[in-house]
């Protein structure tokens, strides 16, 4: 049985709803973490930044997703040490 557009419609949206909203918790759990690693006290453009981002994110994806026994104190110091000295 096919539904009609406007079936579709609503389910679209409340798909886009429920996105955003993981999108916001995402974003304010990673705000959270990163400024209690103390990147927001680091001088640091923003491209620098997200670079330093994605290659924590790829070294985290080659291990297979989450580990628990990786820290943020393990990992966010190194890269933003890293990067501090470009800006």
């Amino acid at each position: 049985m096919k539904k009609p557009s406007s079936r579709i419609r609503e389910e679209i949206a409340r798909l886009q709803d429920q996105l955003k909203a993981a999108e916001t918790r995402e974003a304010e759990r990673i705000g959270r973490l990163a400024l209690k690693a103390g990147l927001g006290e680091i001088e640091i453009e923003e491209t620098a930044l997200v670079a330093a981002l994605e290659e924590i994110a790829s070294r985290f994806r080659k291990k297979g997703g989450r580990t628990a026994k990786s820290s943020p104190a393990q990992v966010a110091p190194s890269a933003a040490e890293g990067h501090a000295g470009e800006t």
